[in-house]
């Protein structure tokens, strides 16, 4: 559901991506790792269409993200870092707006809200304003907004950000469950995450992708040379010549 083919991004002399290439399936949450500035958010924004890569190709739903990225953009759902909402409208009102320009209309648009509704356990807070919400809540209205059209593919970055524990588990739980039907990336900072949602992890570091394994196989390696999962990672970012910092 996702390719990309040695690609790279440059912004004016930094090499922000560097011949990255990798997959994700349905059925599949991959964690997307690195220190601030790795190049996680670039690519992110490149599988959006937000970004044009300088070489190489994205592929998403089996739609080119350089000459068809309005199918693209149909084929997605994202949730950006900084999640931008209509602070001041209702929560009910804001998902049929968001369905209303995905093009849903009429009875899918009253089912698929239903379903984000249902799924975010948004029940409690539909007739609020938005910046009336808490955190947790306001995160999951992000989720359901991008889930509402039902795109293939599931684009996720620092979703759990300003959470606190109980939200976390019950938001990775959700995530796990929308793997079923769904190709989802998971870009985080919080190795203890990735590990507990994902099926497999990438880790970008200086823009090149130095890790692709499945968790059971980095786990595997991890206790063979007795050490943990997360001193695992960090000595491959080490030793790829980074400080491991935010890892």
């Amino acid at each position: 559901m996702i390719r990309l083919e040695h690609v790279t991004k440059r912004y004016g002399a930094t090499l922000a991506v560097d011949d990255v290439s990798f997959e994700v399936a349905r059925g599949e949450v991959v964690g997307f790792l690195g220190p601030n500035g790795a190049g996680k958010s670039t690519v992110l924004r490149m599988l959006s269409t937000w970004l044009t890569p300088d070489a190489g190709t994205i592929t998403v739903a089996g739609h080119d993200a350089r000459t068809e990225p309005l199918a693209v953009r149909r084929a997605l759902g994202y949730l950006p870092e900084h999640n931008a909402l209509y602070e001041t409208m209702r929560v009910d009102r804001f998902l049929a707006f968001v369905g209303k320009m995905h093009g849903l209309g009429g009875k899918r648009l009253e089912e698929r809200a239903l379903w984000v509704v249902a799924a975010c356990q948004l029940e409690g807070v539909l007739a609020k304003k938005i910046q009336h919400c808490s955190k947790g809540y306001r995160q999951r209205v992000g989720v359901a907004a991008a889930l509402i059209h039902d795109p293939a593919v599931v684009l996720l970055d620092e979703p759990t950000h300003g959470l606190d524990p109980l939200q976390v588990a019950l938001f990775l739980e959700f995530v796990r469950k929308l793997a079923k039907d769904h190709a989802v990336l998971f870009s985080t900072h919080i190795l203890s995450e990735a590990a507990a949602v994902a099926d497999r992890l990438l880790v970008i570091q200086q823009g090149k992708l130095i890790l692709d394994a499945t968790v059971a196989a980095v786990r595997g390696e991890a206790q063979a040379g007795g050490r943990t999962l997360e001193d695992e990672i960090l000595a491959r970012v080490r030793g790829s010549g980074a400080s491991g910092k935010g890892a």
